[in-house]
C-alpha cells in the first residue's frame, strides 16, 4: 500500500513539475535582416513586433554563423558551428555524416516537452533527412503548407497575363492556388496547436517563408511603402575598390527571376539600375511588413504569462550595400539578424536593449536556461560529444542587461569555389566538391576582420598560409563596412592581432 502511495506522490509531483513549466516558441523568420522600426530602422513598417519588443530584450549585435538557410539553421537548431557539422551547402546530414547530435528541440522533448514544427525551421531536404528530422527532434510530424510547392512555380502575372516565375510578386490571395499563401497557412496551423496544447508544456516552431525571395505577399502590402523612399537607401551602390573579388556574390537566385532576367544585367558585378534597386528593397520591406502582420495574428493566441518566445531570422539579406544583393557574403548586412527574447520570468514594461555581441549558435544553451532545463554543457570535445554547445547561453546578460563582454566576439563563414565570382561552380551555393576558398570572419566591438583562404574539401582542412584575401572593417568610423583598411600601415598592428586571433578561434 505504501508503494502504491508513494508511485502516486512521485506521478503528481512529476505532473506538477511538467505543468509549471514555462512553454517555448522559436520564431524564425527566413533572410530576415533587422528591419524592424523598434530597431531604428525608419522606413520598416513592423507595428506587431515593435509591440512585442515593449515587453522583451533584443540583442542589437546578434550574428548569424553563415548566411545560407541550410547551414544557418543546423547550426542553431544542433548548437555547432558549420565547420563542427561540415555542411556549407543543402547536401549532407548531420547525423550520418559526423555525429549523431542531440538537437534543440529534441532536448526539449527528452525532458518531457511536446514538440512540433510549423513552416521552415529545418531546412527541407538531405540536410534534415527529408523529413525535418524527425522523429528524433519532434514529437509528431512537422507540418508544411501545402502551398508550399507553389513557391518557385510561375505564379506572378505580368503586364499581360502571363504567369511568371518572378523575383518581385504582389498577388491577390484569389489568384493564387489554393487562394492562399504558406505562411497565412502556417499560422493558422501554429493557432491551432496552441489551442489544443494549451495545458500541456510545449516547444512549438514557427518558421516563415518571407520575406526570402520570390518577393510574393498580398499586394496590399507594397502600397504601405513608397519607392522614392527608397532611392538612396546606401552609401555606396557599386563594388567598392578594396572589397577583393572572392568576397563578391554575384547574386545568382536574384538574376535568374524572370522580372530580372529581361534588363540584362552585367555578370558578376552590374550594376542594377537605380529604379529596379528602389523596387527590390520596397518589396523586401513589404514582405517583412507581410510576415509582421502575420506575427501579430499569431500572438494574440500566445499565452505570454507562460510562454518563453524567442524571434529571429537565419541571417540577414543584402539590399545593394556593396553593390551586392542577397546574402552569401561575410558583411554586415548578410550575417547580422534581429534576436528578440520575451520571459514570464521577467517582468518587463519596456523593451531591453542589449548590445553585447551574441550568435545564433547561442540560442539552444540560453532557450535551456530560460526553461530551467539542466544546463547545456560547453563542447570539450565537439567532435565526439552528442551532447554540448559550441555557443554559451546569454541567460546572464537578461539578469544584467547592461553587463558587456568587450572580448567577445562572433564567428561567421562562407565557402567559395574559387577566388573569383563564377556562374559554374555557383560562386554563391558551391557545392562541398567544388569548394577551394573559405572566408572566415570575426566580428568584434570595433571591427570586422575577414581572411579567404586555401579550403580542402576531401579533409575539411584549411591552409592559412594560402590567402585569397583580407578584409578589416572598422565600426567606429565605418558602419557600412565600405573602407577596407587592409595595407594601411597604421592599422597593421590590430590587423595582425586580429588575424591571431581568428586563427586561433577558428582553429579550436
Amino acid at each position: 500500500m505504501f508503494k502504491i502511495t508513494l508511485c502516486f506522490i512521485l506521478a503528481g509531483t512529476a505532473i506538477s513539475a511538467s505543468s509549471s513549466r514555462y512553454n517555448v516558441v522559436l520564431v524564425v523568420i527566413d533572410d530576415f535582416r533587422p528591419v524592424i522600426s523598434g530597431y531604428g530602422d525608419v522606413l520598416a513598417k513592423t507595428p506587431n513586433i515593435d509591440n512585442f519588443m515593449k515587453n522583451s530584450f533584443y540583442f542589437t549585435r546578434a550574428y548569424s554563423q553563415q548566411a545560407l538557410c541550410a547551414p544557418s539553421r543546423n547550426s542553431f537548431l544542433t548548437g555547432r558551428r558549420p565547420d563542427t557539422l561540415r555542411l556549407y551547402d543543402f547536401y549532407s546530414y548531420w547525423r550520418t555524416n559526423v555525429g549523431n547530435y542531440t538537437t534543440l528541440p529534441q532536448y526539449f522533448k527528452e525532458n518531457g516537452y511536446t514538440t512540433y514544427s510549423v513552416g521552415k525551421i529545418f531546412h527541407p531536404g538531405v540536410s534534415s533527412n527529408n523529413n525535418d528530422d524527425y522523429p528524433l527532434s519532434w514529437s509528431r510530424p512537422p507540418f508544411h503548407p501545402q502551398t508550399e510547392k507553389f513557391m518557385n512555380s510561375p505564379v506572378c502575372l505580368d503586364g499581360s497575363g502571363v504567369l511568371k516565375k518572378n523575383l518581385i510578386c504582389p498577388v491577390l490571395l484569389e489568384s493564387q492556388p489554393l487562394k492562399t499563401l504558406p505562411d497565412i497557412e502556417s499560422v493558422k496551423e501554429a493557432k491551432r496547436f496552441l489551442s489544443s496544447e494549451a495545458k500541456k508544456p510545449f516547444f512549438l516552431a514557427l518558421g516563415f517563408h518571407k520575406p526570402h525571395i520570390n518577393f510574393r505577399f498580398p499586394k496590399e502590402f507594397l502600397n504601405e511603402f513608397r519607392l522614392e523612399d527608397f532611392k538612396n537607401y546606401t552609401e555606396d551602390s557599386y563594388k567598392p575598390d578594396g572589397m577583393p573579388n572572392v568576397a563578391w556574390n554575384p547574386f545568382t537566385d536574384v538574376r535568374s527571376r524572370d522580372d530580372f532576367k529581361r534588363r540584362n544585367i552585367s555578370f558578376p558585378y552590374g550594376p542594377i539600375p537605380s529604379v529596379q534597386r528602389s523596387a527590390i528593397r520596397q518589396a523586401y520591406y513589404a514582405s517583412v511588413a507581410y510576415v509582421d502582420d502575420l506575427f501579430g495574428k499569431f500572438m494574440e493566441s500566445v499565452n505570454r504569462s507562460n510562454t518563453i518566445v524567442l524571434l529571429t531570422g537565419d541571417h540577414g539579406w543584402s539590399l545593394g550595400e556593396h553593390g551586392e544583393w542577397a546574402k552569401y557574403s561575410n558583411f554586415e548586412v548578410a550575417v547580422r539578424v534581429p534576436l528578440i527574447i520575451q520571459s514570464p520570468e521577467f517582468a518587463l514594461t519596456k523593451s531591453k536593449r542589449i548590445k553585447s555581441i551574441v550568435e545564433l549558435v547561442d540560442i539552444f544553451p540560453t532557450l535551456v536556461d530560460l526553461a530551467k532545463l539542466p544546463p547545456l554543457p560547453k563542447c570539450q570535445d565537439k567532435r565526439n560529444e552528442i551532447l554540448c554547445s559550441e555557443g554559451k547561453s546569454i541567460y546572464h546578460y537578461l539578469l544584467d542587461p547592461d553587463s558587456s563582454d568587450l572580448m567577445m566576439h562572433a564567428l561567421s563563414q562562407y565557402p567559395r569555389p574559387g577566388w573569383e565570382p563564377t556562374k559554374h561552380p555557383n560562386s554563391d551555393k558551391p557545392r562541398l566538391k567544388n569548394i577551394k576558398v573559405m572566408g572566415y570572419s570575426m566580428r568584434t566591438d570595433n571591427f570586422r576582420y575577414t581572411l579567404w583562404v586555401k579550403f580542402h574539401p576531401g579533409n575539411f582542412t584549411k591552409d592559412w598560409t594560402q590567402i585569397y584575401g583580407e578584409e578589416m572593417y572598422d565600426h567606429r568610423i565605418d558602419s557600412g563596412e565600405f573602407i577596407n583598411l587592409i595595407g594601411r600601415d597604421e592599422f597593421s598592428g590590430i590587423r595582425m592581432w586580429l588575424r591571431h586571433q581568428l586563427v586561433t578561434a577558428f582553429s579550436n
